[in-house]
């Protein structure tokens, strides 16, 4: 895919079997770019992938569909927020010495947290520096981000939101001057 991804597209399944079948029913379905596929905490498998939305829906749907009996979660969000990109790849280099505030949510749920990095980067001038998926955490998932006090709470608050209605929230924080060694070390 050589245009700009604008949509992202994921696949959670309980079974490490049924994630590589629908991973290969993905990428035939549809042109999208594979941008993590890979055994999940407590035996499970994620499949996400970045295109246009029909691409994205077509690539999903047919994973689904190869998932029997073992889908836990398909999602689709559209039109992304670019910083969602380079954050899931864990390839934003951020300099502690320039890091201002700090801002996490945690959700219960892997796919959900990109949804929700995707809502707190649209609602504030914040910086994305890390969306985790699931792994070494129980399956969970949750982003971190930097910025002014104002717009890390703001952030914070619109991502957490979406989590909360999903009934999936863990916690949020915001750390107003945390030390920078907490910009050093993630899981």
């Amino acid at each position: 895919m050589t245009e700009p991804l604008d949509a992202i597209g994921l696949l959670e399944v309980s079974s490490i079997a049924l994630g590589h079948v629908s991973e290969d029913a993905m990428l035939k379905a549809a042109d999208v770019d594979l941008l993590l596929a890979r055994t999940i905490c407590s035996g499970k498998f994620i499949i996400v992938v970045g295109g246009d939305v029909a691409a994205c829906e077509s690539a999903v749907e047919a994973g689904a569909s190869h998932a029997t009996g073992g889908l836990i979660e398909k999602r689709v969000i559209a039109h992304v927020h670019p910083s969602v990109f380079p954050a899931i790849s864990m390839a934003v280099d951020l300099d502690p010495a320039e890091a201002q505030s700090l801002g996490v949510i945690e959700t219960f749920s892997a796919s959900s947290i990109v949804d929700v990095a995707d809502t707190a980067a649209k609602a504030a001038a914040v910086t994305l520096f890390r969306i985790h998926l699931a792994m070494a955490i129980g399956g969970k998932g949750y982003v971190m981000l930097t910025g002014d006090v104002a717009s890390v709470e703001a952030a914070v608050s619109a991502g957490a939101t979406v989590a909360a209605e999903e009934g999936i929230l863990v916690a949020k924080s915001v750390i107003a001057a945390p030390r920078k060694e907490l910009f050093r070390e993630f899981v």
